[in-house]
């Protein structure tokens, strides 16, 4: 038998390829829940999911200022920047927990 298949290495893929799997099925999980985040005092909110696409955005009516549409752009790109990170925070957390920290390559999003 050579080292590459002894039965701790073959151990060792079955326990790669079984994270693997469970980590595949969280993604398809997580890519259905969605963060919400604001800005603004909550002027402006944005909710993402676990995809990382942005499926809602609110406007206060009292933010919507023609004069001043560079706070506008501010207070959008302010929460959806901290939707979509809190996103990767719920991801990265939830596959810790299924593989006790060890990453698998290729398992990131980004």
């Amino acid at each position: 038998m050579s080292n590459e298949e002894s039965p701790l290495n073959l151990n060792l893929v079955k326990q790669a390829k079984v994270i693997q799997e469970k980590m595949m099925q969280l993604l398809k999980v997580t890519n259905q829940k969605t963060v919400t985040a604001s800005s603004g005092g909550g002027m402006v909110i944005v909710t993402a999911n676990g995809a990382n696409q942005l499926v809602s955005i609110k406007i206060d009516k009292q933010v919507v200022n023609p004069d001043d549409i560079e706070m506008l752009t501010d207070l959008l790109i302010s929460a959806a920047n901290q939707a979509l990170a809190e996103v990767q925070s719920m991801i990265s957390e939830e596959m810790a927990n299924i593989s006790g920290g060890f990453v698998l390559p290729n398992m990131d999003r980004t």
